[in-house]
């Protein structure tokens, strides 16, 4: 990168013993040349400051500030490791910046400490009370609101709400029906308009956590820290869109600004479902998180997933075009990589930066993360279109809701309008579960015994709808000339026809089915560079007693092209008698 410049954020998935150099303003000699690995492992100085440089969910994050001022040159040897982000800045010609060097001044050490400390312990801003306007009241349904005005010029430093929601699952819609609305300067829309949840940076339902600029704490009170200037006046207003009244509660904490106000940009924040989707048939899984025009700072994203049917969701890739740009001068590596964590892991983090405040696990269900862009925000002059890649589609079901913060200079055009509740609140509803009737189903059988391996019930939703009841037995861990040995019950006796869907993919083996020691047709070669249903299988035609019968697959080989896992998976048997 030419300079002056600043690196603000590394980030990697798997960081390893190769060596990562960087050099600064043409020097032949590196200003930092070590592994990897210890560019966020805490051990190396200066990245040892455990708020700047972390690992949370198996995401490596390190946010010391590398700046340089003429260029920068990033060179990995062999065996660095796997995925990286270097997001930097660079500012216009002139800028004077300091050339880094591992070797730290003193004041940079106290700066780095200081940094450290502050976002070691996040929370709501502490102010005097003479500093704050509040309500306290009964905020009804149906429409009722709160509000509260305040006189310019000023800013608003802290918003805090304390209400007492129902418990989860009931709390993901009353944070749904009440929304905050704020107006600068008499404004007719409102340039901050969110439901009450997402607004603090965290949905579905009330999840504690604390960053910097938002948070929700133990005992009760949601915060936002946004610096939020005004000239003339600012309206803040609580809106119950529910059918109960809700006990109310918040106060507001601001402070005068002196100077021409409208040098400030001013505090947007904006929750939407899928508006702006493109036209365009190639940039089909862009999903916007942002579209604005005018001069501005694009400041962070809370990012709610529905994704009741489950899979991998987050493999698509954040992508920030500033000014027109025909390419995206931010590019990433997968959604939760730009999240700060990695793997697609559901542990819950929280840091100053970012956080996975809620997830119901294995992918599965509701998800909420959040990343804010405190010390590598974006700014831009012209216009701001902010995507991330979204792979399934709505009708899997697979949703979005983002709530988007971002600065805006006065002039600049804010084309997000309030969304009604219905649309906030009666979309993430559990699809029904298909069954074929009158099936065995896989990963209901008892298991008798195996020779090897570990038969387990796997869900099978990440791969689509294909299978009855979503989910199959799968076996695992086996080798050719093992046996799987399961119960077939029969509930009358006679003469039946068997059939049996199996399961097809790259890594599964070629199996021999048999019932009470005889084989039931030919072997059966189940790969496939897919993972697709096979389809019935026809398996011939039985004299059954009533009772349980044995049902044994034996793992005999694998196909020449496949991975030789020889994994193995039954979604069901069906006996259909008359046949």
């Amino acid at each position: 990168m030419n300079g002056p410049g600043c690196l603000w954020r590394i980030w990697s998935a798997a960081p390893k013993q190769g060596h990562v150099r960087i050099y600064l303003d043409g020097d032949a000699q590196p200003a930092v040349d070590m592994p990897f690995a210890d560019y966020f492992s805490g051990q190396a100085a200066p990245f040892t400051r455990p708020a700047i440089v972390h690992t949370v969910a198996q995401g490596c994050n390190n946010y010391t500030p590398i700046p340089y001022q003429k260029s920068c040159k990033i060179v990995a040897d062999e065996g660095w490791g796997a995925y990286y982000h270097f997001g930097y800045t660079t500012y216009p010609p002139g800028t004077q910046v300091p050339t880094f060097k591992r070797e730290l001044s003193p004041e940079e050490n106290a700066a780095l400490d200081e940094a450290d400390k502050i976002l070691s312990h996040c929370g709501p801003r502490e102010y005097p009370d003479p500093f704050c306007s509040t309500g306290d009241g009964l905020l009804g349904g149906n429409g009722g609101s709160m509000a509260n005005e305040l006189d310019g010029p000023g800013a608003i430093q802290r918003i805090r709400v304390r209400f007492d929601p129902p418990l989860t699952p009931a709390d993901r819609d009353v944070l749904r029906e009440i929304s905050i609305q704020i107006r600068w300067d008499g404004e007719a829309s409102p340039s901050v308009w969110s439901p009450l949840g997402d607004f603090f940076g965290t949905a579905p339902g009330a999840n504690g956590y604390r960053s910097l600029p938002c948070g929700y704490t133990e005992d009760g009170w949601f915060y936002a820290n946004w610096f939020m200037p005004y000239t003339k006046s600012a309206e803040i207003k609580f809106v119950n869109d529910g059918k109960i009244d809700r006990k109310f509660k918040f106060d507001i904490a601001s402070e005068p600004i002196h100077g021409d106000g409208s040098h400030y940009a001013r505090l947007h924040a904006k929750w939407h479902r899928d508006e702006f989707l493109p036209a365009e048939m190639e940039r089909r899984i862009d999903w916007p998180l942002l579209k604005t025009t005018g001069a501005g700072r694009f400041v962070g994203v809370m990012l709610h997933v529905w994704n009741p049917r489950g899979g991998w969701w987050g493999e698509g890739d954040e992508k920030f075009f500033v000014d027109s740009e025909k390419f995206p001068s931010t590019f990433g590596t997968g959604s939760e990589d730009y999240f700060g964590y990695a793997w697609g892991s559901p542990a819950l983090f929280q840091h100053a930066y970012h956080n996975q405040t809620h997830n119901d696990g294995n992918s599965k269900g509701h998800i909420s993360v959040n990343r804010w862009h405190i010390a590598d925000q974006v700014p831009f002059q012209k216009g701001f279109e902010g995507d991330i890649e979204k792979y399934f589609p709505n009708d899997r079901p697979t949703r979005y809701a983002a709530t988007v913060f971002w600065y805006l200079a006065p002039g600049g055009n804010d084309p997000y309008p309030p969304v009604p509740v219905a649309e906030r609140t009666n979309y993430f509803v559990q699809p029904a579960v298909k069954r074929i009737p009158g099936v065995v189903e896989g990963e209901q059988m008892k298991i008798l015994s195996q020779t090897g391996g570990e038969p387990q019930e796997q869900d099978m939703t990440p791969w689509g709808e294909q299978w009855s009841n979503d989910a199959q037995l799968f076996w695992v861990g086996a080798k050719p000339g093992d046996k799987l040995e399961l119960t077939l019950p029969v509930a009358k006796a006679g003469e039946y026809h068997l059939r049996a869907q199996l399961t097809n993919a790259v890594d599964y083996g070629i199996v021999q089915l048999s019932l009470d020691g005889k084989k039931l047709g030919q072997p059966v070669d189940l790969f496939h560079d897919g993972v697709i249903p096979t389809g019935e299988i026809d398996l011939g035609t039985r004299e059954l007693s009533a009772g349980d019968h044995q049902l044994t697959v034996e793992i005999t080989g694998a196909n020449p092209r496949s991975v030789k896992s020889f994994m193995f998976g039954l979604d069901y048997v069906k006996l259909q008698e008359g046949e």
